[in-house]
């Protein structure tokens, strides 16, 4: 699959699946089946996975540009193809002794036929998601894990878990190990419902791990080397997708207060609110300045990852720090300027708003994240 025809079923996907169901999905609360397999039929969920497995091999480039697309129709099903791509990419990035093992799952996803998702975050480390409480015990063949994972997107959907727990003998924070729990896993359970402010329909409900046992094929990661592969692997894409979720929710949010503006009207003047009210014109125009803006910054980002420099780091987590802020911003332009008919919930422009708001709250946040940065300006270690 080439780049033009990955965006083009991405569009596809996106106007005939994701756009007509987004709204009574989001209100249910309710995950979608029909878009996960619209995903997998179409190729997409192997779009960064190698050709060896079935997959596209296609560029961070591209991959930016799908999430946008799917973002501006659901954002909650970009969010839920965004965690599955960083699982993928986890797998295949696993140490040498569990390639052979892992082989099969990587052509179902190829195939279409395998969703991935990340379990990392846990309550007692908070948004230090690299940071879990749990420790796995070397037992066995394998290691067994017990632990409370929170903010797990896909829970009880997902095929896999890509885990994360504290190495058998780790003593530090970043001591970590990853592992792959299939979703049948005996011990592991979905620990509770999913009721968010906003991204309501990506099942991202905690889990439990009772005394999990895991073989050691499925340990993804040399004992205590699960930090790196977080830092280097995942957080590069995390970011990034991030942040073109943002960019699909203020492109969404900027048609839907364009399509207000000329089509609501002052009846008694002839004329429609845009024709009337230059002030709305301008906080249009301001939110259109700032999502091309955005959208600048996260070619930036990409231009950056393909091609690394010494100031890669710096532009990942830039880029998530601010397009969190912009979200937020150009939605909350989008409910002023849409009065009223966006506070009753007759535009989809409320649903946004609240979509929005999770991209700064999702670990690494954004103070942690200004903390990062400002820590990386002044030369301190970040851990």
């Amino acid at each position: 699959m080439t780049h033009d025809a990955a965006v083009l079923k991405a569009a596809e996907i996106a106007s005939r699946v994701l756009a007509p169901s987004a709204g009574q999905n989001d209100k249910a609360g309710r995950f979608s089946t029909d878009a996960i397999e619209a995903l997998g039929e179409s190729g997409l969920l192997g779009l960064l996975l190698p050709e060896d497995f079935g997959g596209s091999g296609l560029s961070p480039r591209t991959f930016a540009v799908v999430m946008a697309t799917l973002a501006e129709a659901d954002a909650a099903v970009a969010m839920v193809y965004l965690m599955h791509i960083l699982g993928t990419a986890t797998i295949v990035s696993a140490r040498p002794e569990a390639k052979e093992t892992l082989v099969p799952i990587l052509q179902e996803i190829g195939a279409g036929r395998h969703l991935s998702t990340l379990a990392f975050s846990e309550a007692g480390s908070r948004s230090h998601f690299w940071a879990p409480v749990s420790r796995a015990h070397r037992n066995g063949d394998g290691v067994r894990i017990s632990a409370k994972k929170s903010w797990v997107t896909s829970a009880g959907h997902a095929h896999s878990y890509v885990v994360s727990a504290l190495a058998p003998q780790g003593t530090g924070p970043t001591d970590s190990t990853l592992y792959l729990l299939g979703a049948d896993t005996p011990g592991l359970s979905v620990a509770g419902p999913w009721d968010g402010l906003g991204l309501r329909a990506n099942a991202s409900a905690p889990i439990a791990l009772d005394d999990c046992h895991v073989a050691s094929d499925f340990q993804l990661t040399e004992d205590s080397a699960g930090f790196p592969v977080m830092l280097n692997i995942v957080l590069p894409l995390f970011c990034l997708g991030t942040a073109a979720v943002a960019l699909g929710l203020c492109r969404a949010a900027v048609a839907g207060t364009v399509s207000h503006l000329k089509n609501a009207k002052f009846e008694h003047l002839g004329q429609s609110l845009g024709e009337s009210l230059p002030t709305l014109r301008a906080q249009l125009a301001a939110m259109q300045i700032d999502t091309d803006g955005l959208s600048a910054r996260i070619d930036d980002l990409v231009e950056h990852l393909e091609k690394p420099r010494d100031t890669t780091m710096l532009r990942v987590l830039e880029t998530k720090a601010a397009a969190g802020e912009v979200a937020i911003s150009v939605t909350s332009a989008a409910m002023r300027v849409c009065g009223g008919a966006a506070f009753s919930k007759h535009l989809s422009i409320e649903r946004l708003f609240r979509d929005a708001h999770a991209g700064a709250v999702m670990a690494p946040t954004g103070d942690v994240l200004r903390e990062f940065i400002g820590k990386s300006l002044l030369g301190m270690p970040l851990f």
